[in-house]
């Protein structure tokens, strides 16, 4: 299902709801994460990453920048996910932003992408994630570490769009060192990085 279909229904219930969700059970204010992001922790929708298994303190930087109306871009003026992810936590206290955090971190990882890999993708994909430390920084096996994210088994489609946002310099971050790594990297590079993320076992 197409994000836009799916993801504009749960935008309309926080708009109209507001800051009246902080008085309801937790069970009740995650469901809508739980419905865009997928209740395993894997997301079926397109562009809406999967948080399962997600680093706590990157998380809590996340929904902190969103809170605080960080993560919007004058180069990305009409990013529905920023607008819904701001817009839900903007009423967040620091509590909140720990309890999320640390109730998504154990959420169970994605499973890798299950297909006929194209094994000449991978082993590209493999010799750039070496060949510019992502493996150093995000860990060998890509679950990430305190402040940087889990990719290992991460949506493709979601990969793509943030690298290509870091190489454009529009994807805002709380440092410099994915656009200092994405200089090097052509389109086709980006592909096969998230061809082999996605893959990862």
């Amino acid at each position: 299902m197409p994000v836009t279909r799916f993801i504009w229904p749960v935008a309309i219930l926080l708009l109209c709801t507001g800051a009246a969700r902080a008085a309801e059970p937790f069970a009740e204010r995650v469901a809508p994460c739980l419905a865009c992001h997928g209740e395993k922790g894997a997301s079926e929708n397109e562009g809406v990453p999967s948080l399962g298994g997600q680093q706590a303190p990157y998380v809590l930087i996340q929904l902190f920048m969103f809170r605080e109306n960080q993560r919007a871009s004058p180069f990305k003026k009409d990013d529905q996910m920023i607008e819904i992810m701001t817009e839900m936590a903007k009423a967040f206290t620091d509590d909140d932003l720990r309890t999320f955090s640390d109730f998504i971190a154990k959420l169970p990882a994605p499973k890798p992408v299950e297909d006929a890999t194209d094994a000449a993708r991978i082993a590209k994909g493999q010799a750039l994630a070496h060949q510019h430390r992502c493996n150093f920084c995000h860990n060998t096996d890509f679950s990430g570490r305190e402040t940087v994210p889990r990719i290992a088994a991460q949506r493709e489609d979601f990969i793509v769009k943030s690298l290509r946002e870091y190489k454009s310099n529009t994807r805002k971050g709380y440092e410099a060192t994915m656009a200092d790594v994405m200089t090097g990297l052509q389109d086709t590079d980006i592909l096969d990085l998230a061809y082999y993320i996605a893959r990862f076992r």
